[in-house]
């Protein structure tokens, strides 16, 4: 029986994750690029697994923390072989990256973290950026992590929706005219 799918060899594998590599927009988790991978049907996840450890022991990918990222050996070797790899499965990775794209852009804009104090409390760093600069950047003291949580997943659920009620109580009331000073 002949092999299913056109990723048929180790060479094919490490092509598409080095197609994938260099036109995703931020690093991902290796579920993420399995996800992406799953595009054709000669992809599965022993083969991909070892595929990613190779690539990363011969530096053509990088490992940051839980995160891949392409190096720059890896992204010129997938700019020479890139039209290697069948029409079909390009096309099919780029519709998929667009999902994947999409949620890294976001992540990248609306960033949150917690910080456990000494004394029980939280601080609940809250940031909002548009196209490298911050919009937003924001330190609150919260009495526990359970509430820094919450704040955080409200944050992450509508950030413009904060920024412009930050926006509109340090405005003046009325447009055009100053407030005066006390």
């Amino acid at each position: 029986m002949s092999p299913v799918g056109f990723i048929q060899s180790e060479l094919d594998l490490k092509l598409l994750v080095l197609y994938i590599m260099a036109r995703a927009a931020g690093p991902i988790t290796f579920l993420q690029l399995l996800d992406l991978a799953l595009c054709d049907a000669g992809v599965d996840y022993f083969s991909l697994t070892q595929a990613v450890e190779h690539m990363v022991e011969t530096g053509q990918l990088s490992k940051e923390d839980e995160r891949y990222s392409i190096t720059e050996k890896g992204r010129r070797n997938s700019e020479i072989c890139e039209n290697s790899l069948p029409y079909s499965v390009r096309m099919h990775c780029d519709e998929n990256l667009v999902k994947v794209n999409e949620a890294l852009r976001r992540e990248a804009q609306v960033q949150t973290k917690i910080l456990e104090n000494e004394d029980g409390t939280s601080t609940l760093h809250l940031q909002l950026n548009d196209v490298g600069s911050p919009l937003l950047a924001l330190d609150l003291l919260v009495p526990g992590p359970a509430q820094a949580i919450t704040m955080s997943q409200k944050f992450q659920a509508d950030p413009a929706g904060l920024y412009h009620a930050i926006v509109g109580l340090l405005s003046p009331s009325e447009p055009g005219k100053q407030e005066e000073a006390p």
